[in-house]
């Protein structure tokens, strides 16, 4: 094998991966939160994180939404971002975005009970969390 053929092999990788992630960082400006909800989903991640584990392991919810809980889980441990920090403000912000679409999810196959039920927060944290995630936080 010539050297031209890892280069080929290169541009080839980096020509498909870049407008990959391209594709994802649009997909992260379009369902990211609007307004002062970034900030909230921002001061929420403790609870978040903790509702995260919790809905993870239980094991009366779809595995499906179980699996995709771990996965976050997983992402949010890894000391790489998808959106790197340098970027104004979705450098910061991927983590909020991304487990907000998740939950949204999460909500659509579990039900808002079950999210409710795992919930540590308080009340107002729940609501808050509702409104990040366009749910219906009615029930309490």
């Amino acid at each position: 094998m010539t050297g031209s053929f890892w280069w080929d092999l290169l541009i080839g990788v980096a020509g498909a991966l870049v407008p990959a992630w391209l594709a994802l960082v649009v997909a992260l400006v379009l369902v990211r939160p609007r307004g002062g909800l970034l900030r909230e989903a921002l001061r929420l991640l403790p609870d978040v994180l903790r509702l995260i584990r919790r809905l993870a392991g239980d094991e009366t919810l779809p595995r499906g939404v179980r699996i995709r809980l771990a996965l976050l889980l997983a992402y949010l441990a890894l000391p790489i971002d998808l959106v790197p920090d340098f970027i104004p403000v979705l450098g910061y912000a991927d983590d909020a975005i991304i487990v907000t679409a998740v939950l949204r999810g999460v909500v659509l196959r579990a039900g808002i009970d079950a999210v409710r039920a795992h919930w540590p927060g308080t009340d107002d944290g729940f609501e808050a969390l509702a409104r990040l995630t366009g749910i219906r936080a009615s029930t309490s």
